[in-house]
């Protein structure tokens, strides 16, 4: 984890924050996990939240999600203590970074962003905020004209470098005449296959969407019900409004 501080703070060249979105390039489409089992969406948003707290959190903050609310998602106070407090030591605070967001402004001008809600403020027209993370999580490349030696397909001269290096590995991009991306080559393979690096992004965006409106998943499943009560009454209420008045002339 310390190795990732100081590459925070090798890349603080955080010109208004490392993830501005960039300028017409394609997104892809975030996987939807919401769809799978409520067993399987909770397993892929705690494989997230880990993701989330060992990568993300050593920079940026998620200063609105306590981690006592992963509670949410399946997980156990112990659990939360044994596993993913890092910068404190009490389930009941907030995710706060490493940094110290003072001397992170004192020292480079400018704080990192707060990713409580960046699912949400990064959607656009050419997609969603998950859309937008998944695809910038997984266009890195190595750039050595960068100072953190590297570039960003979605957003260029990003500011920010690639966390999930060791997982994704090395890549550069293969590009047509006309500077369209059209591959990718490995130069150096990571811990993950693409596959399972591909999956692993597809959890992290998943917990980040989660995070951003928590009830959203519980309130979107409660609504099908309501609805299904609501359209039973309707009929029911009908069936006794004719019987009622059927022997009315």
């Amino acid at each position: 984890m310390k190795k990732w501080i100081v590459g925070c703070v090798m890349a603080l060249g955080l010109a208004g924050g490392a993830l501005a979105a960039g300028a017409g390039f394609p997104l892809d489409k975030a996987p939807d996990l919401s769809k799978k089992s409520e067993q399987e969406y909770q397993a892929a948003l705690q494989n997230g939240a880990k993701l989330f707290v060992n990568y993300c959190l050593n920079c940026h903050s998620a200063a609105f999600m306590r981690f006592n609310r992963l509670k949410d998602i399946g997980l156990t106070d112990q659990q939360i203590k044994d596993n993913l407090l890092f910068t404190t030591d009490k389930v009941g605070e907030v995710m706060k970074s490493a940094i110290n967001p003072r001397q992170a402004k004192e020292w480079f001008g400018a704080n990192p962003p707060d990713l409580t809600v960046i699912s949400r403020s990064r959607a656009s027209a050419a997609g969603t905020g998950s859309d937008y993370l998944y695809t910038y999580m997984r266009t890195f490349y190595r750039d050595d004209t960068r100072p953190t030696g590297w570039n960003n397909m979605v957003f260029p001269n990003v500011g920010m470098p690639h966390a999930l290096y060791e997982l994704q590995g090395e890549r550069k991009p293969i590009l047509d005449e006309h500077h369209k991306l059209t591959g990718w080559e490995q130069v150096k393979p990571g811990k993950l296959s693409p596959e399972a690096y591909d999956a692993a992004i597809g959890d992290l965006v998943a917990y980040m969407r989660w995070m951003a409106e928590p009830a959203q998943h519980q309130r979107t499943r409660l609504g099908v019900w309501v609805l299904l009560f609501l359209g039973l009454f309707t009929f029911t209420a009908w069936r006794l409004n004719k019987a009622f008045w059927k022997d009315v002339k």
